[in-house]
């Protein structure tokens, strides 16, 4: 039976995409005022939607968790997760991230959400790309499902935060805060994304797509800063690129099929990230594998 906040939320009348778009004060008082009955809709869509797929460490690669996990128990060991890491340009670096032979039960849960018929915010600080959705609590609109929600803050804290400190030493106390967003790359609508830099001291990105589930074009073309080189990088089912946020980059167009991607981002208190340059610092292995105590910042890039 339909709950009274489900049935609430899935009748409440939403934003135009061009009111989105453009930024009218309507869409921000649109998802503040209703924040409560989202919250409660996904509440109540999860505890009806018994037969939702599970997220949990399966979805990892067995190897990268393993070694993520063998760090948290002994942080000398850290080692073994920086081998994982292949650099393909400078301050760049790629792994497998999922399990590709699991990421259907990924995509299954994010499918069942899009089909949930609760408002849920594109990420429209991208070019309004529209399979997308906000999935940190800062966010307005965010997929508030509880079980989305715990399987999330895992990987922030527990996985993308320890790891960033590891490949990146000098964004340590840059990284307190978590910011993330799903994006789905489909041919002939949400096509390219023009060079920029992010506006977070690390990002990772996850690619999404199943075995099988093929596209061509969509690379992300990175950029050194120094050489001028540029590096083309296509994903594979479950990899990953983390970089720090200053790397530019751009998508390419995609030309057929769909890519899936999460971006997940870390910064400091108020949006702050290390200056462009600044130099490494030493940290202690044990600093590194630590979750920082919450700020309670409610900063959002947007």
């Amino acid at each position: 039976m339909t709950t009274n906040s489900l049935h609430q939320a899935r009748s409440v009348a939403r934003p135009s995409r061009d009111a989105m778009l453009q930024r009218q004060p309507s869409v921000s008082q649109f998802w503040h005022q209703d924040k409560e009955l989202f919250e409660k809709a996904w509440r109540e869509w999860e505890e009806a939607h018994t037969h939702a797929a599970k997220l949990d460490s399966t979805l990892y690669d067995p190897k990268f968790y393993a070694t993520v996990t063998e760090a948290w128990e002994n942080p000398e060991a850290e080692d073994k997760v920086r081998e994982l890491w292949t650099e393909v340009l400078p301050g760049v670096y790629e792994a497998q991230f999922f399990d590709p032979e699991k990421l259907a039960n990924l995509r299954a849960y994010l499918d069942d959400v899009a089909h949930a018929d609760i408002p849920l915010r594109p990420p429209y600080g991208i070019v309004l790309n529209r399979g997308g959705a906000m999935l940190d609590p800062r966010s307005e609109g965010y997929l508030a499902a509880p079980t989305f929600q715990t399987f999330y803050r895992d990987l922030m804290n527990r996985v993308m935060r320890p790891v960033s400190r590891l490949l990146f030493p000098e964004v340590t106390g840059y990284d307190t805060e978590t910011f993330g967003f799903s994006i789905q790359w489909q041919a002939d609508k949400d096509t390219s994304l023009r060079p920029h830099t992010d506006a977070s001291s690390v990002t990772l990105n996850i690619n999404l797509n199943l075995p099988g589930e093929d596209f061509s074009g969509s690379a992300v073309g990175f950029f050194d800063r120094t050489t001028g080189q540029k590096v083309d990088y296509t994903f594979k089912p479950g990899s990953a690129v983390i970089h720090r946020g200053d790397v530019p980059h751009v998508s390419q167009p995609i030309i057929k099929g769909e890519r899936s991607n999460f971006v997940l981002w870390l910064y400091g208190e108020h949006g702050r990230i290390p200056s462009f340059g600044a130099p490494s610092r030493h940290s202690d292995p044990h600093e590194r594998w630590t979750i920082p105590q919450p700020t309670g910042d409610t900063f959002a890039p947007f």
